[in-house]
């Protein structure tokens, strides 16, 4: 059973401006260290932070309360499942939203699609409930 589903699009340059004009203060308050340390690595530095700042807007969405009943940005991380496949972390307001949304029995997947074809990159965000083993 699908709980939310969101996506979102984002403009590469403008990450790349608010980068440029605010530095480590915007990537410290956006993005986990984990997402942090995977971005520097990338050639395209400024397209990495875009499609982990678009999957952030989508899962606020999917969660349906945006940035706001307790949820900010660090709460929700882009992390590589072992496959490499992405998908998110939530913790804090964001885990606590999912939790409350989650009927009882049941656990939450949630599955994350990012792509990019300059200068857009792109998010969607799927949450479901499925039966708890």
């Amino acid at each position: 059973m699908i709980l939310g589903l969101g996506s979102d699009l984002v403009d590469i340059r403008r990450i790349e401006r608010l980068i440029e004009r605010h530095g480590e203060r915007f990537l410290d308050r956006i993005f986990t260290p984990v997402e942090r340390a995977k971005c520097d690595r990338r050639a395209n530095r400024a397209a990495s932070y875009a499609r982990r700042f678009a999957a952030k807007e989508a899962c606020s969405k999917a969660l349906g309360t945006g940035f706001r009943k307790g949820v900010f940005w660090r709460d929700l991380g882009v992390v590589n499942l072992p496959s490499g496949r992405p998908g998110m972390q939530l913790t804090g307001g964001a885990l606590e939203r999912l939790r409350e949304m989650t009927p009882p029995g049941m656990i939450a997947q949630i599955d994350l699609s990012l792509t990019d074809e300059p200068p857009m990159a792109e998010a969607v965000v799927i949450i479901s409930a499925i039966a708890a083993p």
